[in-house]
């Protein structure tokens, strides 16, 4: 008799710890879905989120160029029968060719640079091995030195008032971040711009370190216009 009420009282405690061990598990089960499903709600409302802005970004850049279709279509009128608007309108033209502010097409170079292959691991000083905003900013001076009239990294056009900024593994360009490969885009007499690469050169120097350089030249190449705003608060008109 005792021997059969201990049999019972251990199935009895194996049976109690079945279920609480199982109670246990349910909970868990129920508490990590519900964080996956909320995780889940977060990312899709911020999903949505950035979708709707994206959306508002793109109606009001595309009203800005209706905007501009309707001006140029007004100035274009406007000028047909008085040559010294028309004058004025093409010293417009070449202010904001000169600004940054219309597409450009022409012959030029197009540089790449490109972090390196390398397992950043197996060297001594991994920074040599990255693209840095320095390296980008002494390739757009060299290209300027050599006479571009119109340059854009990633197709964001270089301006006055342009900064390139590193920021860890990117690098800001006129607020947008942008990474490597780095393709740097140049308008100009291809002969010179070409200097950019010659023996004991700036692009030379980065394959040193194994960093990707490539130049290339081209006859047709297109550089768009800067979308952003350009405003002078300090600089004003001289008497």
């Amino acid at each position: 008799m005792k021997n059969k009420k201990a049999t019972i009282s251990i199935v009895l405690g194996i049976m109690c710890f079945a279920l609480t061990l199982g109670i246990v598990i349910q909970m868990k089960t129920v508490s990590s879905s519900n964080s996956a499903v909320s995780n889940n709600y977060e990312v899709n409302n911020l999903r949505a989120e950035v979708l709707k802005y994206k959306e508002r970004y793109d109606n009001q850049f595309a009203e800005l160029e209706n905007a501009e279709k309707e001006l140029e279509e007004a100035r274009k009128s406007s000028t047909e029968n008085d040559s010294a608007l028309a004058e004025k309108e093409e010293e417009i033209k070449a202010d904001n060719k000169m600004l940054g502010l219309t597409d450009v097409t022409g012959p030029g170079v197009i540089v790449t640079l490109s972090d390196s292959k390398k397992d950043i691991a197996s060297s001594l000083n991994p920074s040599q091995l990255l693209v840095h905003d320095l390296d980008v900013l002494s390739v757009i001076n060299e290209l300027k030195n050599a006479g571009a009239e119109a340059i854009s990294i990633n197709d964001q056009r270089i301006v006055p008032t342009t900064g390139i900024i590193c920021g860890g593994n990117i690098i800001d360009i006129n607020g947008e971040k942008v990474g490597a490969p780095f393709e740097i885009k140049a308008i100009g007499l291809p002969e010179q711009l070409s200097a950019l690469d010659r023996p004991g050169g700036y692009l030379a120097t980065l394959r040193t370190y194994t960093v990707g350089a490539e130049l290339k030249t081209s006859n047709n190449i297109t550089i768009p216009k800067y979308t952003g705003v350009l405003t002078f608060k300090y600089a004003q008109n001289a008497n």
